[in-house]
């Protein structure tokens, strides 16, 4: 079975193996909230035995409004982001949004990530896979499990050989998406390592007019139910006040929280995957 190894901290990514957390804030944010938050994950995963990868994205480029809140910007975010791998060390992961900006993440960031609404984007997809980075490529909310396998085949003929594919909900009408727990084993059958962004499944995308809207409740629910199927990671963006962040606050886990869901959720873990 196919995994991805970030070689320089230990980390193997593989569905059969123990999950890998990859979690951080929506987006770096002036008020420094990212390095509480990278500070005190780095903490616990260690602590817990969880494998970590931080993650914030330096531009939010899809934004319900024009006057959202974006983020750092390539190149100081690019440079924030370092400073948390050294300073915590630990890898990270960061969304890329053109063949331009891959190249110049790949120089620092350990996981390129391509975000779901970019999941069909050729050129990016071969410029990411050509950096020779292990990529996250999200499914787009509009294509079906079976329709990953081109995504996986562009990766591959581009010379891409660490690939993770991320579950983060389907378009179920208006303002809402839903969860197809069939799509992991779906997904498995690629021979790829599969993550569940269970923050992002949540989200109910321009439910608030301006801005997206979400149902957090919902977060640990549908988390549960995906590491039911022996998955290799999953995706939460995690923020100290969540009703004060600039993006994605209403399907954010508070990281005051994180320390007892992070318990039970490695305990499923280790049930499934012993059996």
């Amino acid at each position: 079975m196919r995994e991805v190894v970030l070689q320089e901290f230990g980390i193997t990514i593989g569905n059969d193996r123990p999950f890998t957390l990859i979690a951080g804030p929506c987006v770096l944010e002036d008020t420094g909230s990212y390095l509480e938050v990278a500070e005190q994950l780095s903490e616990l995963t260690r602590e817990l035995g969880v494998p970590y990868i931080f993650k914030a994205s330096y531009d939010k480029a899809n934004r319900s409004s024009i006057h959202s809140y974006r983020g750092f910007g390539l190149e100081r975010g690019v440079e924030a982001l370092a400073g948390v791998r050294e300073r915590f060390k630990v890898p990270v992961l960061t969304d890329v949004h053109s063949p331009e900006e891959a190249r110049r993440a790949a120089k620092v960031i350990d996981v390129l990530q391509v975000p779901a609404f970019l999941c069909r984007q050729t050129d990016l997809i071969t410029a990411v896979a050509e950096t020779g980075r292990p990529a996250n490529i999200k499914k787009g909310q509009f294509i079906s499990p079976a329709e990953v396998g081109n995504i996986i085949t562009k990766f591959a003929e581009s010379g891409g050989e660490q690939l993770i594919i991320t579950e983060r909900g389907t378009t179920f009408g208006y303002n809402n998406l839903v969860v197809d727990m069939r799509g992991f084993s779906q997904l498995k059958a690629f021979d790829v390592p599969v993550c569940f962004d269970a923050t992002h499944s949540v989200q109910l995308p321009g439910g608030g007019g301006d801005k997206s809207a979400g149902q957090r409740e919902f977060v640990v629910p549908l988390t549960r139910s995906a590491l039911a199927q022996k998955i290799a990671a999953v995706f939460w963006e995690v923020h100290p006040h969540p009703e004060e962040a600039l993006s994605d606050g209403p399907n954010m886990i508070p990281l005051g929280e994180m320390t007892h869901l992070l318990q039970e959720i490695k305990a499923l873990d280790d049930f499934v995957k012993r059996q």
